[in-house]
């Protein structure tokens, strides 16, 4: 966090997801256009079969097409969201496990040689108990990211454990079980970030949750509290204590915008919901 500098407004990035029918070029131009600085990749929309198939040039020209848009690569999300096939985080199959770390690091690279600093590791189809305990699951969790700690690091990227309420997952529903992760791990190359979707499972207001983590929140993931694009329900109105928290503690990371429903269109939804975060800065003190 930098508290030192004066505030000159949120950096907002989209991602990619809603648009993933069209050429990354056109997703690149469209989230420009609408007054985002940043893209945020799922790496599922650009792979037929994993992040591995797209060489030193491939990414150099994917690179290449952020920036000829004025854009930057915020970082990574949706990270293990097939394809590839196969992989979760907390089975108790040991060599399902270790494809699954293996991914990691290859993500952590791909992140890193587009010039992202996090990778938001939400997921939940690849980190339940399956079969197991919600403990043996966490451990799992810890050991997994601990193995993928000291290789982000060195690739100056940052991996973020993403709080899912108990309708998506049931490992991790709260912010306060995420920097308990973080925590085991105990690694500044793992941290934690916020998702207003996904605080369903706490009991405290949005901004009081901010004001508590703030220090450990890297990333700021919005939309509608149901999932929809911004201006589709109560936002702007509703998010004003939560975005004058981060105002007022200094939080300089990115705020992304990351929907789940794709209508009307990319474009409608990155203009409506940039319309939405204006009218939002225009109420901050």
């Amino acid at each position: 966090m930098d508290n030192g500098s004066r505030w000159k407004g949120f950096k907002y990035a989209m991602c990619n997801e809603s648009m993933q029918a069209a050429p990354f070029e056109q997703q690149c131009r469209t989230i420009a256009e609408a007054g985002y600085q940043g893209i945020e990749i799922a790496p599922f929309t650009l792979v037929q079969s994993g992040v591995g198939e797209v060489d030193a040039t491939g990414r150099r020209k994917l690179l290449s097409t952020i920036h000829d848009n004025g854009l930057v690569c915020c970082g990574l999300h949706w990270l293990f969201a097939p394809p590839p096939a196969g992989l979760h985080f907390t089975t108790p199959d040991a060599a399902v496990r270790r494809k699954s770390i293996d991914y990691l690091l290859q993500l952590i690279d791909f992140c890193a040689d587009l010039e992202g600093n996090v990778l938001v590791f939400g997921s939940p189809q690849q980190r339940s108990t399956d079969g197991i305990s919600t403990g043996e699951a966490r451990k799992y969790f810890a050991d997994g990211l601990a193995k993928v700690a000291d290789h982000a690091g060195r690739r100056e990227v940052r991996v973020l454990v993403e709080h899912l309420d108990h309708t998506q997952s049931d490992v991790v529903n709260t912010l306060a079980e995420a920097r308990q992760l973080v925590d085991a791990v105990g690694h500044p190359a793992i941290q934690m970030m916020f998702d207003f979707h996904n605080t369903a499972d706490e009991s405290r207001p949005l901004d009081e949750l901010i004001r508590q983590y703030v220090d450990v929140i890297y990333h700021v993931h919005v939309q509608e509290m149901d999932g929809r694009h911004l201006g589709r329900g109560n936002s702007g109105h509703d998010f004003v204590d939560a975005f004058q928290a981060m105002k007022d503690l200094g939080y300089r990371d990115w705020v992304s915008l990351e929907v789940f429903d794709f209508t009307p269109d990319g474009r409608a939804i990155a203009e409506e919901s940039m319309q939405v975060l204006q009218k939002i800065e225009l109420q901050l003190n």
